[in-house]
């Protein structure tokens, strides 16, 4: 999401007009909800039939990789395996100097945040460059919460098998029910300093302030929000530090923006969630039953998710929160490392 998609929202008072325009049903729109309804359906029966933990992860994982063309969507989960690969491993390896060493570990995330922050905005693919610096920083993050080291390497480990697994299940789904769309390829790129296809870097990697400033500003939000909370010791707020680092855009507008849909999203996550454990959740007693209801939530979810700029993350919140509020299993690993990983994004 860039901060130039703030400019296409309603200036008047017609919400109501602007907000049917968003949701208009198209004939893409279905096919994108139907293979995202299926793909967190597969994922839901997969991990249950091979008892994989963390099956929240893997259904949500679904929206996240799920783009607009077979090209896009490809590369994003190709990538994302690779980086999330690359990531864990990274942070596995720092646990052997900063577990159980609070003065190592917390400088280590912040100049994780900082390089990953830094690199979503210099790097030609800048998603993959946030998505290491994220994994290793909230890695980090949880690591005193688990009962030991041993616990801690289990549940990273199989973290990765959750997303690796659904981030295969998607890109597969989207290559062989996703029909090429040209205008997919069209879409409007954020305003920033033009790439050249033959580099990795854009062309003021080193020249323009902007990009450290953005991420100092991000990094300092972040850690200070895990400072609270661990000062505090209320880690069920942890999610600060994460909504610090995904609603960060370049202008305070479109910031505010970007927040207000990841507010909106989880309230209605949340009350389809209360909905569902009040009054559906008593009365399912078979993996078909549950299988109906993240049907039914997925498509209202995916439909949203699969809308423009301005509505899209507003989706992905709807997902996560009816999915990690409705866990149909009890989580063997730790909460913590369950919730806070999940939030790739």
């Amino acid at each position: 999401m860039s901060a130039t998609f703030v400019e296409a929202r309603p200036i008047d008072s017609d919400w109501l007009g602007w907000l049917k325009r968003e949701l208009a049903p198209t004939s893409a729109r279905k096919i994108r909800t139907a293979i995202i309804v299926a793909g967190a359906v597969l994922c839901v029966i997969i991990s249950m039939a091979l008892q994989v933990p963390q099956l929240a992860t893997s259904a949500y994982m679904v929206f996240f990789i799920s783009k607009e063309s077979k090209l896009l969507t490809t590369i994003t989960g190709v990538g994302g395996v690779i980086v999330l690969t690359i990531g864990i491993g990274a942070t596995l390896l720092l646990y052997k100097f900063t577990y159980g060493h609070p003065e190592l570990r917390i400088p280590g995330m912040a100049i994780a945040l900082f390089l990953g922050m830094w690199l979503s905005r210099v790097f030609v693919i800048g998603q993959l460059g946030f998505l290491l610096g994220f994994v290793v920083a909230v890695s980090q993050s949880v690591g005193e919460a688990a009962p030991s080291p041993e616990q801690l390497v289990r549940g990273i480990l199989w973290l990765w098998v959750a997303l690796a697994y659904s981030i295969a299940v998607t890109v597969v789904l989207n290559l062989l029910f996703l029909p090429d769309t040209p205008k997919a390829a069209a879409r409007p790129k954020p305003k920033r300093s033009e790439p050249d296809g033959r580099r990795l870097l854009v062309a003021d990697t080193l020249t323009n302030p902007a990009h450290v400033h953005f991420a100092l500003k991000v990094t300092f939000a972040a850690m200070f929000c895990y400072i609270v909370y661990e000062a505090i010791d209320w880690s069920g707020i942890h999610t600060a530090l994460i909504t610090c680092v995904f609603i960060a855009l370049e202008t305070t507008e479109a910031t505010m923006y970007k927040g207000t849909l990841r507010f909106v999203g989880c309230l209605i996550g949340g009350a389809l969630a209360l909905f569902a454990i009040v009054f559906l959740m008593p009365h399912m007693e078979t993996i078909a039953s549950l299988v109906v209801l993240v049907a039914c939530a997925a498509a209202i979810a995916g439909w949203v998710a699969t809308g423009s700029e301005r509505i899209s993350y507003a989706g992905l919140q709807i997902a996560f929160a009816f999915f990690y509020s409705t866990r149909p299993i009890p989580i063997s690993i730790t909460s913590a490392i369950a919730s806070s990983e999940s939030f790739l994004v």
